[in-house]
């Protein structure tokens, strides 16, 4: 059986107050759309700037991963906020870049 990669994330601005739960199967791409559409008021991630990664998790089947968003969609901003702590613990932004 095949393994592909689907990731879960969250974004956040850069005074993080505003948080954004996003899937995508290409986390570096997806990132770099978020930095393009800075400011642009079309989407939710560029009218907040949500362009900062703080939190993000790896799933094999693209079904967990839909499931695992909606599930963190629905948490509220505390029960986000100790999810994202939970591995980075200072809501630092995160490089994913090698």
């Amino acid at each position: 059986m095949f393994n592909y990669n689907y990731f879960v994330y969250i974004t956040t601005n850069p005074g993080k107050t505003v948080l954004y739960v996003g899937m995508t199967n290409s986390l570096e791409r997806r990132l770099q759309e978020h930095r393009e559409n800075k400011g642009k008021l079309e989407t939710f991630a560029g009218k907040y700037y949500c362009y900062n990664l703080i939190y993000y998790e790896r799933h094999t089947r693209v079904q967990h991963a839909i499931e695992r968003e909606e599930e963190i969609k629905l948490m509220n901003r505390q029960e986000k906020e100790a999810l994202i702590k939970s591995i980075n613990p200072k809501m630092n932004m995160l490089n994913i870049y090698g």
